[in-house]
């Protein structure tokens, strides 16, 4: 790879860790501080009032630095597009949260009615773009045709992907940290395609979280909110989906999927049975209940997170499998 890649993402990463001291700063003199859920760990209830929509951070230094270094394509100008409409609508979360101290946000059907038409926009312009609907099926060397269906798996993914990022922000650095698993194996895959634009802006995506994280570790100075985890989501799914990774995107954010499900199983055991699955949900949750510290859960979700990507490499490109 070009070292101007290496390039985009330090300098994405020095912008983060410059920032985001000032945003600190800034959050806890107008008191942006985060409102924990009551029904959450107890363990959490000391990490109310700490500063939030830390996503502004990486997304500045994101945005600054693929415009100065990435390919300008119409490609790169959609991605973007999304990025920042999700961006956008995770904002407004964050804000009726912090202003109105309301703990859960805007109302979920209003958050997915905005995710459905982006997901739509992104659709159609796909078809302007001449983007294929023949969709990889993982561990396999078939090929599916999905036609009027591919609209479908791109809502799915994207809607889906955008919300389990969210899901997974519940403990300091882990949907951080793993976004940058995924997002690395992303890279790796535009990057055998030739798609640079692709590449530059996971790279300067995957800089800018860098920098981010060394606030957001275990004790976090601050969290990245709403604007940040979903525009997260969407970036990984955008970028799966333009790499013709659609369902491997599954493997690759596998650490995503889990907690998404686990929350979904959750939900139908108890309304079937009246009994949990889990001690809570979504599963980091579970296991801070069971006595494992944030760091011992954030680690080995980690861990997960990178046998994940690379099974999703391996299954993705022949040529690694020796």
């Amino acid at each position: 790879m070009s070292i101007a890649i290496y390039q985009t993402a330090a300098v994405a990463f020095f912008l983060s860790v410059i920032i985001c001291p000032l945003y600190i700063s800034f959050s806890r003199r107008q008191r942006y501080g985060q409102q924990v859920r009551s029904d959450g760990p107890r363990r959490h209830f000391s990490k109310t009032g700490t500063p939030t929509m830390g996503g502004l951070v990486f997304l500045f230094s994101f945005l600054v630095t693929t415009l100065l270094f990435a390919p300008k394509t119409p490609r790169f100008f959609l991605v973007l597009l999304l990025i920042f409409s999700s961006a956008f609508l995770g904002f407004v979360d964050d804000y009726q949260k912090v202003v109105h101290r309301r703990s859960l946000g805007i109302r979920a059907r209003e958050k997915l009615l905005a995710q459905f038409v982006f997901a739509l926009i992104f659709y159609f312009t796909l078809l302007i773009l001449g983007h294929s609907t023949l969709v990889a099926i993982p561990f396999t060397s078939l090929q599916v045709d999905l036609g009027l269906f591919y609209p479908l798996l791109i809502f799915v993914v994207m809607i889906g992907f955008s919300n389990a990022v969210n899901l997974t922000d519940g403990i300091d650095g882990l949907a951080g940290g793993t976004a940058i698993l995924a997002l690395l194996a992303l890279l790796f895959l535009a990057s055998l395609q030739g798609m640079q634009d692709l590449v530059f802006l996971s790279s300067a995506l995957i800089g800018a979280c860098f920098g981010f994280l060394i606030f957001n570790l275990h004790p976090a100075r601050i969290f990245m909110g709403d604007v940040g985890s979903l525009s997260l989501g969407t970036a990984l799914a955008v970028v799966g989906i333009l790499v013709k990774a659609e369902l491997t995107l599954v493997i690759i954010g596998g650490v995503f999927v889990l907690e998404t499900l686990s929350v979904v199983l959750q939900v139908i055991f108890f309304k079937l049975t009246g009994k949990r699955v889990f001690l809570m949900s979504p599963l980091h949750h579970h296991f801070e209940i069971k006595g494992w510290s944030e760091w011992h859960v954030v680690i080995g979700f980690w861990a997960l997170g990178f046998c994940f990507a690379m099974i999703g490499l391996w299954e993705h490109t022949p040529f690694l499998r020796w």
